[in-house]
């Protein structure tokens, strides 16, 4: 089951690849802030897992280790809370947490560049910050994070509260519930990555990208109007002709 697992990375970019061409599209037609900012987070998604299936296939390697901690560990879930900071806040606020946390992000990323590696007598091979010569640049991550869980996993939820009690509006209620239970999942994985199980971090990548995309799907396909002052569904809705 291990070795199975150490292969879900490949399918998880795979797809992530096809939902960033997805996406991609839908910004190019909408062009609003929020979307290139999901654009980018799945964009982001697939470097990620594309660094762990080079690490399956070729082995480890410091360039590829240190590119998927900064993608992953760093960046992780950021861009697509930003989106929904840009959708659910004032422009003001969303531009100035925008600033300080990519600035930090390019902080903490040259940091991990210059740190260096000590690799100990067993490693096995596996991804984990733990062979980081400054273990201080792990403390980069838990800030980003929080944030990231506090708008994306927040954002939806508080749009499927707003759904809940909308009969119109429940396939968006299930849209969002999907794209939080979705986004909590990489995290999961992420807190098993700390404890050495790297393993059960492919597993929720994979299960939580697919919900996040049926989420986006459901909502996509719902073209019933939206008050967009009341309610956040990350306005993934086709433009009505």
């Amino acid at each position: 089951m291990n070795q199975t697992a150490e292969y879900i990375p490949i399918a998880t970019a795979i797809f992530a690849v096809f939902f960033a061409v997805e996406i991609f599209a839908h910004w190019r037609a909408r062009r609003t802030t929020y979307l290139l900012w999901w654009t980018i987070g799945v964009i982001t998604f697939a470097l990620g897992t594309a660094t762990e299936s080079f690490n399956v296939l070729f082995g480890w390697n410091i360039v590829n280790f240190k590119f998927w901690y900064i993608v992953g560990a760093l960046l992780g879930g950021f861009p697509l809370a930003q989106g929904s900071v840009y959708f659910l806040a004032p422009r003001r606020f969303a531009n100035s947490t925008a600033l300080l946390f990519v600035l930090l992000i390019l902080v903490a990323s040259v940091c991990v560049v210059l740190s260096p590696i000590n690799l100990p007598e067993n490693f096995n091979g596996k991804l984990s910050g733990s062979v980081f010569g400054w273990q201080w640049v792990r403390y980069f991550s838990p800030f980003i994070n929080v944030y990231s869980f506090i708008f994306l996993v927040g954002g939806a939820t508080y749009s499927a509260a707003k759904y809940a009690s909308m009969r119109d509006k429940q396939s968006r209620l299930i849209g969002n519930v999907f794209i939080a239970v979705g986004a909590i999942l990489p995290g999961i994985g992420g807190s098993f990555t700390r404890m050495g199980y790297v393993n059960v971090l492919f597993v929720t990548e994979l299960v939580g990208l697919v919900l996040i995309y049926a989420g986006y799907r459901i909502i996509k396909a719902d073209k019933t109007p939206v008050n967009i002052e009341n309610v956040h569904a990350l306005q993934m809705a086709p433009p009505r002709p």
